[in-house]
């Protein structure tokens, strides 16, 4: 398959010293071709620009002869970040404007002002660039008939990053709209990293078609050259995850590089590292901080200064994860473990941003497990593996704002609706018992709530057409329409009795407030504190008589991809490999392998040791944090039940520390695959989990609104809205479309509950439990961070040190056997 590349095209290339390399040359011949394409590229492969190419093309006058140019909506550019679209929108005026392109281009996001998103929809531009919560709204305004009816493509940037997600979801819903509206619209997506290309084509095909979708991968470029930092005294700690202990020489390697982009985890740690290189930073070297949140004006100040080569260093989180282009990088950091390698590749990208020269790479591994995290991690980008998220079905909530959006833009028969929805892959699961509990809800807000007027937003006539019950609809569902729910803080506060809150302690986040029920215990503000009751947006907790029992934490944690994870586990047991680490991490494993066992594939290693007067058991899952977290407050309510006296728990990515006052002697009863029936259902209807998921369903659907015209409402009024709705919903109509939606939230996003359910099925077959007279070598970065953390990550490494030498003496003792024993 091969086409002409338009004379001005292949010049404007040559006129910059490049050529028009194969897969650029092959997304513009599977245009010509009539097919739809999935283009997986290096970064700095040129993969935007392969994008547009066919765009390009169609206006060159070489294609066009005497005929005008295209009138109308050309190509829509749909990418996950505001940033990304303004980056695009100054890459592709250049050729646009040195090739004298009679074409417009132009950005819309919730950035865009009004009378300019107005102008937008009756004299669109060739290319607009947006969002998908941007053009779900365009979609819901009866000119987008008129709009998207000459439509030729949709080019979607960096797919990874969003389709397995609930934005996913709406750009998916999205799709098949656009393709009923012009059906002869081609579907493009871009990426770097893809595990699974097929999956994305499925995705990406209507219909589900992979057949109709081409796949175009680009040219090889220069292998990233990937470092682990070491300590210059070789020893690599044994716990904390913020890798202070390199500041010295990550300011020896800005001074070194031109630009250094440091990637961090959390946002707390992109402020914690940048505060620590300022205090070091005796040059006063330009050094910046960017993360989600930073006030918009703070985050475009420093995407300028260092797109004009003003920062020798930049400390950020995901928020420049995707591809905001800057060629000048010299050097990328990643400070602490990179949690998969897709995302880790993604990063190193930014690095230098061009394909013919090496990325250069540093990870800087902050306790002993990252080490080897980071070394899965170098591995599998040396041999190009990617790993990434599972598809999942479809969201309900999703869908019920797309049928709203889809009556505010025009009435519609349902069936030709549901024969739409199912056009995509994501929604070809709906049947008409499903669909007609969708409609049910946007109509009346469900059998339980149809008795009240507000919620009546859609009516059926008698031929089976469905229209706005008031034209007002449609204004309050554009001002609340959208996918990204802001996570909300909660103030913890002592209790005054009869339900009032006292003094404030402080925040925590909505997230691990929702995991608690009355009488759990959590540490906080350096306290022991017992839960009395969650109401509105308040923790009300008064001091607890016993040490606390669950670990508090702030910031989203990136989840450990099981890619990783498996790496991981197998260099535990490759003996002969491990002669390549340093030799205190060598000791590490040779007096674990001696003392104790080794986590093999396939296996639940769970350890039992006395310590400090408690008794212990580690479970080594490799699950991520937020499975450990969940297995964790299961655990414990097990445990409870059996007597065994709990005393609380700590997660890392890698294992589970659960100690109590009474020896687990066989873990296998607390570990049986019914606790994901019984305790777990238990905990999430107890516990907030199921209000919060319900929260951001009830949002998303339309049920509960965040604004009303002229006035916003506080978290505190959508919490108590959605709770009365909850209560309301869970004994009258406890099927309620939007309760299923919420658990499906609740199975996945907040608890990981498919990979607990592959742990369980793994300690079923395979569990292996060794009982020890004291602490294990494996056992200390997990060990170390008890009654650490409800301190912020960072800010007690200095006495996690000394802790963990103390531990780590005990755990790497080894007493030989007297002479003469066998």
């Amino acid at each position: 398959m091969q086409t002409a590349i338009p004379p001005e095209l292949d010049d404007w290339f040559a006129g910059r010293g490049w050529r028009v390399r194969r897969h650029q040359a092959e997304m513009l011949a599977a245009s010509d071709a009539g097919r739809h394409a999935l283009l997986v590229a290096d970064t700095g492969a040129g993969k935007t620009l392969a994008g547009f190419l066919p765009t390009l093309a169609d206006f060159t006058r070489s294609r066009l002869g005497d005929a005008p140019p295209p009138e109308g909506l050309h190509t829509l550019y749909v990418s996950p970040l505001k940033a990304l679209a303004h980056d695009v929108q100054r890459n592709l005026l250049t050729p646009i404007d040195e090739i004298g392109l009679p074409m417009r281009v132009e950005t819309r996001s919730g950035d865009t002002p009004s009378d300019r998103k107005k102008r937008q929809r009756t004299r669109p531009p060739h290319v607009l660039l947006t969002t998908p919560e941007s053009l779900s709204l365009l979609l819901s305004y009866p000119d987008s008939f008129e709009l998207f009816r000459g439509l030729k493509r949709i080019v979607i940037d960096e797919v990874h990053a969003f389709a397995t997600g609930k934005r996913g979801d709406l750009l998916a819903l999205a799709l098949t709209r656009l393709q009923a509206i012009a059906p002869a619209m081609q579907r493009v997506a871009l990426s770097a990293t893809l595990a699974n290309p097929e999956g994305f084509r499925e995705w990406l095909a209507p219909w589900g078609d992979i057949d109709t979708v081409e796949l175009v991968t680009g040219e090889a470029g220069a292998p990233a050259e990937v470092e682990i930092l070491l300590p210059d005294a070789e020893r690599v700690p044994w716990g904390g995850h913020a890798a202070t202990w390199a500041i010295p020489q990550l300011y020896a390697q800005i001074r070194e590089n031109r630009t250094t982009l440091i990637f961090t985890n959390t946002r707390f740690l992109a402020e914690y590292i940048f505060q620590n290189l300022w205090d070091v930073n005796e040059d006063t070297l330009p050094i910046g901080v960017h993360h989600g949140s930073l006030s918009k004006e703070a985050r475009r100040k420093v995407e300028g200064a260092m797109a004009r080569g003003e920062l020798r260093a930049l400390v950020a989180t995901a928020s420049l994860d995707l591809g905001v282009d800057w060629g000048d990088i010299d050097l990328v950091v990643q400070m602490g473990a990179p949690k998969g390698s897709s995302r880790l590749l993604q990063r190193i990208g930014r690095a230098n941003h061009r394909l013919d020269q090496p990325s250069r790479a540093l990870l800087v591994p902050g306790n002993r497990f990252e080490f080897l995290e980071a070394t899965a991690a170098k591995e599998a980008v040396d041999e190009g593996k990617r790993d990434g998220e599972e598809f999942r079905p479809g969201g309900l909530d999703v869908l019920a704002q797309h049928v709203m959006a889809c009556a505010c833009a025009a009435p519609f028969q349902e069936g030709e609706l549901l024969a739409e929805v199912r056009a995509s892959l994501s929604y070809a699961w709906v049947d008409d018992a499903v669909w007609q509990r969708v409609l049910s809800f946007v109509e009346t807000g469900g059998y339980a709530l149809k008795a009240y007027d507000k919620f009546k937003r859609i009516v059926r006539d008698a031929k089976g057409v469905w229209r706005l019950s008031h034209p007002e609809q449609a204004q309050r569902h554009r001002m609340n329409a959208g996918i990204i729910i802001d996570s909300e803080m909660l103030d913890v506060r002592i209790s005054a009795g009869r339900g009032r809150g006292g003094r404030s302690l402080g925040k925590v986040e909505e997230r691990f407030a929702a995991s608690l029920s009355p009488g759990d215990t959590f540490a906080f503000a350096g306290m022991s504190l017992e839960v009395v009751k969650l109401q509105d947006m308040e923790v009300l907790v008064k001091a607890a008589k016993a040490s606390a029992m669950i670990p508090s934490y702030g910031g989203a944690r990136l989840p450990l991809t099981t890619h990783l994870a498996d790496r991981v586990r197998a260099m535990l047991v490759d003996r002969a490999g491990w002669a390549r680490f340093p030799d205190d991490v060598r000791e590490w494993l040779e007096v674990q392998d001696w003392r104790s066992r080794m986590p093999g594939p396939g296996q639940l290693l769970v350890e039992s040791f006395p310590h400090a007067k408690r008794h212990y058991s580690v479970y080594y899952t490799f699950e991520g944090w937020n499975a450990n977290q969940s297995l964790g407050m299961l655990i414990t309510r097990r445990m409870e039940d059996r007597g065994l006296m709990p005393g609380g728990f700590v997660a890392n990515d890698y294992s589970l520390a659960v100690w109590g006052l009474k020896p687990v002697e066989n873990p296998a009863p607390l570990l049986s695959p019914d606790i994901l029936q019984d305790e777990f259902i238990e905990w999430v209807q107890n516990s907030h989990l199921l209000r919060r998921a319900f929260r951001e369903v009830a949002v998303i659907g339309g049920l509960v609104e965040r604004q009303h015209p002229g006035k916003r409402k506080t978290g505190k009024q959508v919490t108590f809205s959605t709770d009365l709705i909850y209560d309301v919903l869970r004994k009258y109509e406890p099927d309620h479309v939007l309760l299923e939606a919420a658990w499906a939230d609740a199975r996945t996003r907040l608890t990981d509950v498919g990979r607990l359910g592959d742990l369980l099925d793994r300690s079923a077959e395979q569990l292996v439990h060794v009982e020890l007279d004291r602490v294990s070598p494996l056992a200390v970065p997990v060990m170390v961070m008890i009654g650490r953390e409800a301190t912020p990550q960072g800010s007690v490494d200095d006495e996690l040190l000394l802790e963990a030498e103390s531990l780590a003496g005990a755990a790497m003792r080894v007493e030989l056997p007297p002479a003469g024993d066998d």
